[in-house]
């Protein structure tokens, strides 16, 4: 079974990201973290899932929103989500979380 953890740094993005869809209309904060969560089920089925970003970091697409996950598989069986990314942030500033 593949463990999934995230960065703390993503969990915070995911927190925030969750907050700002919950205030513009209720319910939508909901929806966005129920994509994350069938996204994290669709990594621990397919780990692989994503094509590589940079080196060995990986990032899936969330459908519907404009989010991806960036991650690494860490080693066999786990994975570790580097980042909760907004399509229009900054590019690679995640590059150096671990």
């Amino acid at each position: 079974m593949t463990i999934i953890s995230f960065n703390p740094l993503a969990e915070q993005e995911l927190t925030e990201a969750a907050s700002r869809y919950e205030e513009q209309k209720p319910g939508l904060g909901l929806e966005f973290l129920e994509t994350v969560e069938n996204s994290v089920s669709l990594l621990k089925q397919y780990p692989a899932a994503g094509p590589k970003a940079q080196g060995s970091i990986r990032h899936l697409i969330l459908p519907r929103f404009p989010y991806h996950l960036l991650y690494r598989i860490v080693e066999e069986g786990q994975i570790r989500i580097l980042a909760v990314a907004h399509h229009e942030r900054r590019p690679k500033y995640w590059v150096r979380r671990k």
